[in-house]
């Protein structure tokens, strides 16, 4: 209804952010601020025909460097679409709102047309409509009494070669949390403090001098690298800071702990721990067993040959296997996944707190749990020897991975032995050894250790068959260095890092939990065609395909971008076999990452194009997520969905806008979860390189700008930037493009005078000897290129 959102955006217009009670800050702010005279515009809503609500889900405003405080308003991609030139244009939006845009005239774009005037006998509204390439869904267009005169889909905000410039004019959505870590400053002759955020794209903070210790005005100095929580509560037009209250004192720069707390405040992250209210929803009576009447209304399986495979520090089991080949050649497979809707009722304050959470969050030495341990590590955890309740899944498949039939249910389990990766790897890699008890996990005394290897061996070549098949049908996988750590068990502090290794155990899981994910989507979406919660991935933007695809063909490689099954055989078949072939193909996997688009969740009813539904990865018509109840509420959603549809759980009361609502919420909860998860593997690796470090490793160029390039640390699958104004003993550097291909000639001095300077040229895929090493600041730490000895 655009009247009633019309209404509730004039009210969200008008409000201002509660400052805690005290007084604004007084007017002598500003002149901390460095104004000369108003940078920023009040919030209006749209006052010019140029306004468009942006309401893509999970719409991200990043803010990167720039040396004008710009900003680019991504997609939900990540990629930079829409440039806001300046902290006028960005107009106090934080990273992750949703805003209301307005394009700037003509005439201050980047980059002007040749006959720009011949626009100006259109209006603007045709004026954007007779350039712009199609991309994202622009909702709506209003007049200046926010009447909608238009409503229009498939704009882009980029134009053909030239490059818009935009301004907000509203926050629709607040979806950054507005607080953040830094450090305190002290101002002489001030009534309030400067707070200075770590992360650079938030503005500093004035606030008041009685939220800060009490000795902070005669000592400010101790306090120099003390880490603070600040949130911002409000951020005046008239002054590029904000201002805030001082939160908490997380503890000393640098050590861990304080350190992931600020990450998680930044992020919202729930972190406390559940209220004696949540915990009441959980059964009372410990030891619990499952009562008579829940065994007699599922299957039961506890007889079969059951297990689960996961990483070995894994404690929140969610998903089990089973296999055994049937008289006729074919084989029963089963997965089986935790039935959390069975503990937490729909509507009860438990499922509350575990859709506000939505989902876990892993940080490197500990997870912030969805749900109460008790759940997740006990009650619903597929422990070995346990009974347990799951929801069920169990095919009949062919050899070569052909479903047969398919049965979906409510069942209760037995897991026989809780096997690590390393455990099934080694079983695939030595298929015909016998594994002794000692070798393995304890295992259940009614199934045998031969017959949870030969489980294990069938999955895997079934495994293998369903994996070509998806890759021949044209899916595609893009998988990038992942950092692990060794942790100090009494401290936690990282002893040692290594890349993961993705093994054959691995890829065995994860088909049978996609083939359960697909089908989970199948059979919600067909009884609820309205109701479903799935999960859809967009094709990558065309203009930033169309730049790849001309950067690869300048670079002499020969990658296929007219589909997700032709990138993923060029990506794997065309960049050679030898040594370094890996490495290539990491380098242009990141490449090719920043053109695609993120997967996102959605309501069926919200969305009403099934075209749209499809995943562009998998290559699938529907996807959702079923495997993972623990960890994702998406996933509990989707049990209750499934019960009801089998007859085996009550209706859903959802409507198809709190559904919407939900994933909305579960999206962006998942992109905080994977950003605390990333900054958290950083932390600790900018530890371990100043506990351990100097670390010296090959690297390969992924990227040249004009006075830096980006590489790809081999040994350690992290990428630092290396300035060139900070490399020793350099005379020159000469920059170049040839098309979109960019190079760099570095120029060294001779350790002899007498002879002349070496060359070093630097380009895509170019090998290097790097050094990491801490750098003076906490958590920081730098890539250096080590001088070629050759040049010494």
């Amino acid at each position: 209804d655009a009247t009633a959102a019309t209404g509730q955006r004039r009210q969200c217009a008008h409000h201002t952010p509660a400052t805690g009670g005290h007084d604004r800050l007084t007017h002598d702010r500003a002149s901390c601020g460095n104004l000369a005279r108003t940078l920023l515009h009040p919030y209006s809503f749209m006052r010019s025909a140029m306004g468009f609500l942006m309401t893509t889900e999970s719409q991200d405003l990043g803010l990167t460097s720039h040396p004008k405080d710009g900003a680019f308003l991504q997609y939900c991609d990540g990629s930079a679409d829409i440039f806001l030139d300046g902290i006028a244009a960005r107009n106090r939006a934080l990273n992750g709102d949703v805003v209301v845009v307005k394009v700037l005239p003509p005439e201050q774009w980047k980059v002007l047309y040749q006959n720009v005037l011949k626009f100006g006998q259109l209006s603007n509204w045709e004026l954007i409509r007779s350039f712009l390439a199609p991309d994202v869904i622009v909702e709506a267009h209003y007049n200046e009494d926010d009447e909608v005169i238009g409503k229009m889909k498939n704009v882009s905000l980029h134009d053909k070669g030239n490059e818009l410039l935009l301004q907000v004019v509203f926050i629709f959505e607040q979806k950054h949390s507005r607080a953040a870590s830094g450090f305190l400053k002290f101002l002489p002759n001030k009534n309030f403090a400067m707070f200075s955020p770590v992360d650079h794209r938030i503005p500093r903070v004035n606030l008041p001098l009685a939220d800060c210790p009490a000795d902070f005005v005669s000592r400010p100095g101790d306090y120099e690298n003390t880490l603070f929580i600040c949130r911002i509560t409000h951020w005046p037009a008239d002054n590029n800071f904000a201002e805030g209250r001082l939160a908490k004192t997380l503890g000393q720069a640098g050590e861990i702990e304080p350190e992931t707390e600020g990450i998680m405040t930044e992020y919202d992250v729930d972190f406390s721990e559940f209220s004696e209210e949540v915990l009441n929803c959980l059964p009372q009576d410990l030891p619990w067993s499952i009562p008579a009447h829940e065994l007699s209304r599922r299957r039961d399986l506890r007889k079969e040959c059951v297990f689960t495979i996961d990483p070995a520090t894994a404690r929140d089991l969610d998903d089990a296997l089973s296999c055994k080949q049937l008289s006729d050649g074919n084989f029963e497979v089963g997965v089986h996944i935790a039935d959390v809707s069975y503990f937490v009722e729909d509507g009860s304050v438990l499922d509350q707190i575990a859709g506000k959470r939505a989902t876990s969050v892993y940080l490197v030495q500990k997870v912030i749990p969805m749900l109460p341990r008790l759940l997740c590590e006990e009650l619903c955890s597929l422990n070995p020897l346990t009974d347990r309740l799951t929801f069920s899944v169990i095919w009949k498949l062919s050899p070569e991975g052909k479903i047969l039939s398919e049965w979906f249910g409510r069942t209760v389990i037995c897991s026989c032995i809780k096997m690590s990766y390393d455990h099934a790897q080694s079983m695939i890699e030595a298929p015909d050894k016998h594994f002794s008890a000692e070798e393995l996990p304890p295992c259940s005394p009614n199934h045998r250790i031969h017959e949870i290897q030969e489980a294990i061996l069938d999955l895997h070549n079934i495994a293998k068959q369903l994996r070509a098949q998806r890759f021949e049908g044209g899916a595609l996988q893009l998988n990038q260095l992942k950092l692990s750590f060794t942790l100090d068990k009494e401290s936690s502090m990282p002893q040692g890092c290594y890349v993961y290794q993705y093994q054959d155990s691995n890829k065995l899981v994860e088909e049978f939990m996609l083939l359960a994910n697909m089908a989970a989507a199948h059979q919600i979406y067909r009884t609820y065609p309205e109701l479903a919660i799935l999960r859809r991935h967009p094709p990558p933007q065309s203009k930033m395909v169309d730049d790849l695809q001309e950067f690869c063909d300048q670079m002499g490689l020969d990658i296929d971008f007219n589909s997700s099954g032709g990138l993923h055989r060029s990506l794997n078949e065309n960049l050679g076999n030898d040594v370094y072939a890996a490495a290539r193909r990491e380098v242009l996997t990141h490449t090719c990452s920043r053109a695609m688009q993120m997967a996102s969740y959605f309501c069926t009813g919200a969305l009403k194009d099934e075209n749209s539904f499809h995943h562009y990865a998998l290559n699938v018509p529907l996807y959702t997520h079923f495997t993972s109840p623990i960890r994702r509420y998406v996933d509990v959603i989707v049990h209750r969905l499934l019960a009801a549809s089998l007859n085996c759980g009550p209706p859903l009361s959802l409507s198809i806008e709190e559904v919407h609502k939900l994933a909305s919420h579960c999206n962006d909860r998942k992109t905080a979860s994977k950003r605390v998860q990333e900054s958290s593997s950083e932390l600790f690796f900018a530890v371990f390189v100043k506990e351990c470090g100097p670390l010296d490793s090959e690297a390969m160029v992924v990227g040249v700008l004009d006075q830096s390039f980006d590489v790809l640390v081999l040994r350690y699958g992290v990428q630092k930037r290396i300035y060139c104004n900070s490399l020793e003993g350099l005379k020159a550097v000469h920059f170049r493009k040839v098309g979109k291909r960019p190079e760099m000639t570095l120029v060294w001095e001779q350790g002899d005078p007498s002879k002349e300077s070496t060359q070093q040229e630097i380009s895509i895929f170019t090998l290097l000897d790097v050094q990491l090493k801490a750098d003076g600041a906490p958590m920081k730490y730098s890539a250096v290129l080590k001088r070629p000895s050759a040049y010494v």
